[in-house]
């Protein structure tokens, strides 16, 4: 059975780069028809997916934040990172990595336990 992990720092200040690894066990991030995803959940807000890299290694990001996110993935390690700057107070919320498989249609069938990270000074 899969299991994700998040970690990173959970204090980030304003204007600086938030940056979190998922590191999964279980399954490799390497396996055909696997999407590896960042998704973040601001306080009374819903759930806001942030990016993806699927098994082949190339990336997808969501339009409204792209121009901040980058997703990596080191295949050593079985790990896919999180980079957003700079970040703002707005981007306070709890990071959640999750796995997709697209060759059973849409939604994610494995979670981390998510990581809260705040944006203040």
């Amino acid at each position: 059975q899969v299991q994700l992990q998040e970690s990173g720092p959970g204090l980030v200040k304003p204007s600086q780069t938030l940056s979190l690894t998922c590191t999964v066990s279980g399954g490799s991030i390497t396996t055909n028809y696997y999407f590896w995803s960042w998704i973040r959940q601001p306080p009374g807000k819903g759930l806001e997916w942030m990016g993806a890299v699927p098994w082949s290694g190339s990336t997808f990001y969501s339009p409204s934040l792209k121009s901040r996110t980058s997703i990596s993935r080191d295949t050593s390690k079985n790990q896919f990172t999180l980079q957003l700057a700079p970040v703002t107070p707005e981007d306070t919320a709890v990071y959640y990595c999750a796995r997709s498989d697209h060759s059973a249609g849409p939604g994610f069938d494995s979670w981390g336990q998510g990581t809260q990270v705040t944006v203040s000074s």
